[in-house]
């Protein structure tokens, strides 16, 4: 029978291997193609909501849900394309799966990361490499490029 000790803990933290942040998903610990950190990721949601917010003033008057909207589109839309928002591609930030074999996001790995990225909660919910539970979900890393 397993035991906790076999198991582990979300309480014991971040993974104390060689890996390091990241090792564990075969990403590199810094540079290019690592994953990036929470400060840039905020400030790229910061730059997009700001975006989402311009729009929906100008279209919108600035209603709330509008905004929201907005902001899911944004998200799913240049995410499930290009790979990256207008902040992500500002900080040198890039979203892609976390299959390395696999190149682009797609529509539904992109839709699924944008709807949970919207109800916020599964957004500040990481695991012990930092990434979101939304990112979890739809099988997808920030990195930087």
């Amino acid at each position: 029978m397993a035991s906790r000790d076999d198991i582990g803990s979300w309480l014991e933290g971040t993974p104390q291997g060689d890996d390091g942040r990241g090792g564990r998903l075969g990403l590199p610990r810094s540079g290019p193609g690592s994953l990036a950190p929470v400060g840039r990721r905020l400030a790229a949601l910061v730059i997009d909501w700001v975006v989402a917010s311009l729009i929906s003033l100008a279209l919108f008057d600035y209603h709330s849900m509008a905004t929201l909207a907005v902001f899911a589109v944004e998200n799913i839309l240049l995410v499930s394309s290009l790979g990256f928002t207008i902040g992500h591609r500002a900080l040198g930030l890039v979203v892609r799966p976390e299959v390395p074999q696999i190149q682009s996001v797609g529509l539904l790995r992109g839709a699924i990361r944008g709807v949970l990225l919207c109800l916020v909660i599964p957004a500040v919910i990481w695991d012990g490499d930092g990434r979101g539970l939304h990112d979890k979900a739809a099988r997808t890393v920030i990195v930087r490029r």
